[in-house]
């Protein structure tokens, strides 16, 4: 386990700011340097898709693990952990896309969003190989209009992916989209501890309605969904890496350890020694 914070990278492995609208790669390129393996990390402010040709992968999705069937497809949200161990020679691409480049595909209020605030995990058409390939020709060459190319020939490849779910009708109503703006929100300032009249402002509503919304929608108050994410945020810090409860505790914005415990102790039913003592058994 490591002994620093889950890493949030721009690229795994990486802090540098992100150069491009997108960035395209092989699974080799990077994987084959790490021994096949990719550690638990998170992208704060970028999405990936993953396409998986051939070989073998073992995925873990925010602790949950699978061995899925490929070729398969892999859209993964911001801030989601992941990571991955490869069979030496898997075949494969990456797409990095920073969400402030690409408002119409990954902004809060896009037409997607409801379909993408999970991870997607799809059975690839079988023209995608060659989609990907062409968008990496592009990506890599200096044409005219290349963002434009790059931002349509990536619509279609999302388009692609999101098929099935499009034809399940999973838009959302406009209050569910609401839901969904309050959930980003809170995961982008959890650790600020910003207060409910503050998040009711930014998303442009009282705090009496974004209660209303809340307890309609989940039957939880604004308050109780900022709690479980805190509380859920800790459970990732406490599996993913040998941080104390007291520096977790720091990590989340709560000045008083011992209030975060009594917390913990509440929203999960057991301390976050108790806990981390769960998952090591």
């Amino acid at each position: 386990m490591q002994t620093r914070p889950i890493p949030a990278w721009q690229l795994y492995g990486e802090n540098s700011p992100f150069p491009d609208i997108l960035h395209v790669e092989r699974i080799r390129d990077r994987a084959a340097g790490l021994d096949w393996r990719i550690s638990p990390h998170r992208h704060a402010h970028l999405a990936q898709i993953f396409l998986l040709a051939g070989g073998h992968a073992t995925i873990n999705l925010d602790g949950e693990i699978s061995q899925p069937a490929l070729p398969l497809t892999l859209f993964v949200p911001p801030n989601l952990v992941h990571g991955f161990t490869f069979a030496a020679g898997t075949e494969g691409w990456v797409l990095t896309l920073p969400v402030e480049s690409h408002p119409m595909i990954l902004s809060a209020d896009a037409e997607i969003a409801p379909m993408i605030a999970a991870p997607v995990l799809a059975t690839p058409a079988p023209d995608m190989p060659d989609q990907v390939t062409a968008l990496h020709d592009v990506w890599q060459g200096q044409a005219p209009l290349r963002h434009t190319r790059l931002r349509a020939m990536l619509a279609q490849l999302i388009c692609d992916l999101l098929q099935d779910q499009a034809t399940k009708n999973t838009v959302l109503p406009q209050a569910e989209t609401r839901l969904l703006r309050f959930v980003d929100l809170i995961a982008l300032n959890h650790a600020r501890h910003w207060t409910l009249d503050r998040y009711a402002a930014q998303m442009g509503m009282s705090s009496r309605n974004l209660g209303r919304l809340c307890r309609a929608q989940t039957g939880m108050s604004a308050h109780a969904l900022i709690e479980t994410h805190l509380m859920r945020e800790a459970t990732r810090l406490l599996a993913y890496t040998r941080m104390t409860a007291q520096a977790i505790a720091y990590q989340l914005g709560y000045q008083d350890p011992s209030y975060f415990n009594r917390r913990f102790r509440k929203v999960m039913g057991l301390s976050p020694g108790a806990y981390r003592q769960q998952l090591e058994r």
